[in-house]
């Protein structure tokens, strides 16, 4: 395979229809076969009884003290967007790439897979390595287990993740975690003149959507935590997007469904939030059996993303402000792929090309500029290595 330019690597990966609810394999094969033809090491990890797969690679003496790029590979849906390109082909025009992923985050994904191509072939003296996940675009679920594989492999540990989610190349090192539940409440239905002998599922799975309103109040108004203080919110916030149940207006209902989300600022535990919710579940469903012994309340964790905390004199934060010239301070509510890496030992932060703003849009774009600042960050690295 020949060597390929960043920017036709980013067509190769555009070209790929990577939506979350469908395989990404084409695009695996495609940067295994890559970066192997470059002199990496890689390995496959596949998604169990899913045509999916995250991929690793190593390029380097096989040392501890790597730099790890890491990626996502899938991309969200097109459906009803009002694209005035074909979203699954790279498109320049006024000094913008269009095309689905190109902020988010295929174009992180082509310079990241481009360099480590590139330290296979010229050799280094510091590794670099790449992650590339799946179904980040669900809940980050593909990072953990490449995580895991790299280490049952041997690879060497990374001593400085960039995990490069669109920031315009600013340095962020703090970010909220999060996890969903997707709650059931089974009511008792009655004729709604016999109200008081039924149990409206609708009406208990509102005191979770209360209960929500309830933390959001009372974590607005307590003082912010150091960790938490440039969060917007600064605090740890709780809430419900969707909710439906009932058959007509009637009946009490007899089923109701919603998601709630949670998501903490670095210094709260997501474990205890996660307990929070759990007493309050418990309490409305004993409520609920009380009148009725078939109600029951079943919640079920979507997802689980743990923050990303600021280091103090992290590696990789010296390591990006040191390649960006970016000394600010930044951090972000939502989640990414950093909190997993920071859990696993390996400094975090968040730095990569194209703005937030642009992810999931219509006509998704990321300026060639930025694609170049996220070039010249990786020309860098590889001197920095060498």
């Amino acid at each position: 395979m020949k060597d390929l330019t960043p920017r036709e690597i980013l067509a190769r990966l555009i070209a790929f229809p990577t939506v979350s609810r469908d395989s990404n394999l084409e695009l695996i094969d495609f940067v295994e076969s890559y970066l192997s033809a470059c002199g990496a090491r890689t390995g496959r990890v596949p998604k169990p009884g899913e045509p999916k797969a995250g991929l690793w690679a190593h390029a380097g003496p096989e040392v501890e003290g790597a730099v790890l790029l890491s990626g996502h590979s899938d991309v969200v849906p097109v459906d009803g967007q009002d694209w005035t390109s074909d979203p699954f082909e790279l498109v320049e025009r006024d000094g913008r790439f269009y095309g689905r992923g190109t902020a988010d985050m295929k174009g992180f994904d082509a310079l990241a897979i481009w360099a480590v191509g590139q330290a296979a072939q010229r050799g280094v003296a510091r590794p670099l390595q790449l992650a590339l996940s799946y179904d980040e675009e669900l809940g980050c679920y593909g990072a953990p287990p490449i995580i895991e594989a790299m280490a049952e492999a041997g690879v060497p540990r990374a001593a400085a993740a960039v995990i490069g989610e669109p920031s315009e190349m600013r340095v962020i090192t703090g970010h909220k975690g999060g996890c969903l539940w997707d709650v059931h409440v089974k009511g008792h239905e009655v004729h709604s003149s016999l109200i008081f002998d039924g149990v409206s599922a609708v009406t208990e799975a509102a005191r979770l959507v209360l209960w929500a309103d309830e933390v959001c109040r009372q974590n607005r108004e307590r003082p912010v935590g150091p960790l938490a203080e440039g969060f917007v919110p600064p605090c740890t916030t709780a809430h419900v997007g969707r909710m439906e149940g009932g058959t007509a207006h009637n009946i009490t209902a007899g089923h109701a469904t919603l998601g709630l989300e949670i998501r903490v600022v670095p210094g709260d535990r997501i474990e205890e939030w996660q307990a929070a919710f759990e007493k309050e579940r418990a309490r409305i469903e004993a409520d609920m059996q009380a009148r009725h012994p078939g109600c029951r309340v079943e919640a079920e964790l979507g997802f689980q993303v743990p923050p990303l905390k600021p280091e103090e004199g992290g590696a990789a934060e010296r390591l990006a402000r040191g390649l960006t010239g970016d000394n600010g301070t930044h951090v972000v509510s939502y989640g990414t792929e950093a909190g997993h890496f920071q859990a696993a030992g390996i400094s975090s932060v968040v730095c990569g090309p194209g703005n937030i703003e642009q992810a999931h849009q219509a006509d998704e774009f990321l300026t060639v500029a930025q694609f170049e600042a996220g070039l010249g960050f990786m020309e860098r690295l590889l001197e920095a290595s060498a």
